[in-house]
């Protein structure tokens, strides 16, 4: 199955998107980094959950239909349909999603998002002012990473402004769209805050990073 992630924009939109970017950052002394997952987590103890949950009275409803009590036969009924199952999990990643709590979610994007931010350097600036846009697919969430820079300047509201413009863009299929409003509001944050300065250099590669994100 092809990975969402490669589904999410078209060729055309991620190019539209990268030149958003760089002419964002003609204003100002920041940077911008997208990066695009299809997850932030395996989340493999949900796949055996799921697994786990379905094949127990999957198993019992078979024995019932062939009207025998051996404990062996269920057990080993059991372990097929568990074995299909978790193998089916793996491939059709989405499927474990009722499986996975709206805090293991949160807590897997904020702690990818953060693990994206000093990966790529994002931290590194001579400003500190580097803003990462965190879109992951599989838990339908957006997180957006400021230095300490721009944290210092802007308030949380402005960054979940953003979130919103990219989230509403996503539901309403017009995603390519929405990400490049939200880099186009990111730029004029930073052109307001820090505007570009003599001898100003393009710190970060401008390029949308897509990833499977798995940390």
């Amino acid at each position: 199955m092809k990975d969402p992630v490669n589904r999410f924009l078209t060729e055309k939109e991620l190019r539209c998107i990268e030149e958003r970017i760089r002419e964002a950052e003609k204003t100002t002394s920041g940077e911008i980094v997208v990066k695009i997952v299809s997850s932030s987590d395996s989340y493999a103890a949900a796949g055996l959950l799921g697994s786990s949950i379905i094949s127990l009275p999957g198993a019992i409803l078979i024995m019932i239909a062939l009207q025998s009590r051996d404990m062996w036969m269920f057990l080993g009924i059991f372990a097929a349909l568990f074995m299909v199952l978790n193998e089916l999990f793996t491939r059709v990643p989405t499927l474990k999603r009722p499986f996975v709590s709206a805090s293991d979610r949160q807590r897997e994007v904020e702690e990818g998002a953060l693990g994206a931010f000093f990966r790529r350097g994002i931290n590194d600036t001579i400003d500190h002012t580097g803003i990462l846009l965190y879109i992951s697919l599989f838990e339908h969430k957006v997180r957006v990473v400021a230095d300490k820079g721009i944290s210092e300047k802007v308030d949380q509201e402005v960054w979940q402004a953003i979130v919103d413009i990219i989230i509403s863009g996503i539901h309403e299929k017009r995603q390519g769209t929405a990400v490049a409003a939200a880099v186009d509001r990111c730029g004029q944050i930073l052109a307001r805050h820090f505007p570009v300065k003599p001898g100003d250099r393009n710190e970060l590669a401008d390029t949308i990073i897509m990833g499977t994100a798995i940390r």
